[in-house]
């Protein structure tokens, strides 16, 4: 199993593109596999989309030189239309860069499947956030419990989904987190209704989605970004790094 450690650029809002693209490269040159956008890093007056994507690109490359390894950046591709977010996944993969990512319940299942589509065709992995979640998930008395919006993603397509975590800030209980988390990424799931699965799940040949462990700590560390890798931000059991490689 390989862990992969990321982080989310801070503070989300504010970064001209080049003071953007110098985070980037200071988390992957401090020992990070892969930084990301986060889900509101769009294309404000101040960082517009195409700056950003250079300025990430070139903090990637210039990483990778100085380390001898693989390094990535989630760019955020989620745009008004789908024909926007198109344009923008095709402006990555001619950069160059392996990742984008979506928020899939802000930009729409139909937007997200064309996207999933896109990048399966491509050789793009697709990371999806789960912004607008605790909208609809976190009020008991209605909306829909994140189990079904994560069935609902493996469904629509993605590589990898914020499942939040047992701890932290994007905590969940521990068992029913669990139960989501193998609804994700195994292809026969039993029922056990302590972890919140309710029936039995035969996903049959529908690809896994790879849960993410989001939610921690700072990457601005006081003893600045070199030193990101102590605290653990985005830990994904991924396998695949060979793929990036």
């Amino acid at each position: 199993m390989v862990v992969l450690l990321g982080c989310t650029i801070k503070p989300k809002l504010g970064l001209s593109a080049k003071n953007y693209g110098r985070a980037v490269y200071e988390c992957l040159r401090g020992g990070l596999d892969f930084t990301k956008d986060d889900e509101n890093v769009n294309s404000q007056p101040f960082m517009r989309w195409r700056d950003r994507f250079l300025f990430c690109a070139e903090a990637i490359y210039k990483a990778q030189a100085e380390t001898g390894e693989i390094k990535g950046h989630y760019l955020n591709a989620t745009a008004g239309t789908c024909e926007e977010m198109m344009k923008r996944a095709i402006f990555a993969r001619e950069l160059g860069v392996p990742i984008v990512m979506h928020d899939y319940l802000t930009g729409g299942f139909t937007a997200n499947t064309s996207l999933a589509h896109y990048c399966r065709d491509n050789g793009l992995l697709l990371h999806i956030h789960r912004a607008m979640h605790a909208v609809i998930d976190r009020q008991k008395n209605h909306g829909m419990h994140f189990r079904v919006l994560a069935k609902a993603l493996r469904l629509s397509g993605g590589d990898h989904i914020h499942a939040g975590t047992v701890v932290g800030k994007l905590e969940g209980e521990r068992e029913i987190t669990l139960g989501f988390v193998d609804l994700l990424r195994d292809d026969y799931v039993e029922k056990d209704r302590s972890r919140g699965i309710y029936f039995t799940q035969d996903w049959v040949s529908l690809p896994g989605v790879l849960p993410v462990a989001s939610g921690a700590s700072d990457h601005n560390h006081k003893s600045g970004k070199s030193r990101v890798t102590t605290p653990s931000t985005h830990p994904v059991y991924c396998p695949f790094h060979s793929v990036l490689q």
